[in-house]
């Protein structure tokens, strides 16, 4: 009798194109996955979303770590051979370009991440603005107008909210993070813990952590607090 198997979850990647970080990591991530029998799956998810909710502020919003933050990425960039520019503006608004990739999935999708990430950080013109959207999509092979009016509708608006939504429920909070089997794995430097979890060499899972030290900082509480203003 013959026997089917199933393939892996995918990598559940959550990504706003307003983070450096996020672009770096999607150049790496197809490699990784692919070597561990794993599929790709981009979640647009709004950073300033999950920051409003922790009640936190984006990196590029603190001038110290703004300044940290464009070395560190130049850096990680000529250390991986990843070709780097800045867009025309950062911040900037990532709306229109995170309501486009939820207007197509499967392997679209993925096309178009690639186009607005290169747009956005790869040597492009930016992602701001429906000319800008509409020119990635037809890098991508897809329509670019369609995809614009497409994003610009309220069903894509509402999916982007729910893409949100959902991960702040699955306890995400900043971008990139790669969700899987439902362990979550956030930032350019979680890679060396994403491998070795794919390995079944997570101390989680081998045994060689077991659960009482999950549970014990879950159980620790702050003897301390700050006001944030």
């Amino acid at each position: 009798m013959a026997t089917h198997t199933h393939p892996p979850p995918p990598i559940r990647f959550h990504f706003d194109p307003l983070s450096p970080y996020a672009y770096l990591a999607w150049t790496q991530l197809p490699a990784l996955a692919a070597r561990h029998g794993r599929a790709v799956e981009p979640v647009p998810t709004l950073l300033a979303g999950l920051l409003a909710h922790g009640h936190t502020r984006g990196p590029a919003e603190i001038p110290a770590k703004r300044a940290y933050i464009f070395k560190d990425v130049v850096r990680s960039a000529h250390r991986l051979g990843v070709p780097l520019a800045p867009p025309p503006h950062h911040p900037f608004n990532p709306l229109l370009a995170l309501r486009a990739a939820t207007v197509v999935e499967g392997e679209p999708r993925i096309r178009l991440v690639d186009a607005l990430f290169h747009a956005a950080w790869g040597g492009g013109d930016g992602v701001e603005g429906p000319e800008r959207i509409a020119r990635a999509a037809r890098q991508a092979g897809l329509d670019g107008d369609a995809i614009v009016a497409a994003a610009s509708a309220e069903p894509a608006k509402a999916a982007l909210r729910a893409a949100t939504e959902a991960a702040i429920a699955a306890g995400v909070f900043g971008v990139p993070t790669m969700a899987v089997d439902g362990e979550l794995f956030w930032g350019l430097d979680s890679f060396g813990h994403l491998e070795r979890y794919l390995e079944g060499d997570d101390p989680f899972v081998t045994g060689a952590v077991g659960p009482a030290v999950v549970e014990r900082w879950a159980a620790t509480v702050p003897s301390a607090t700050r006001r944030l203003g």
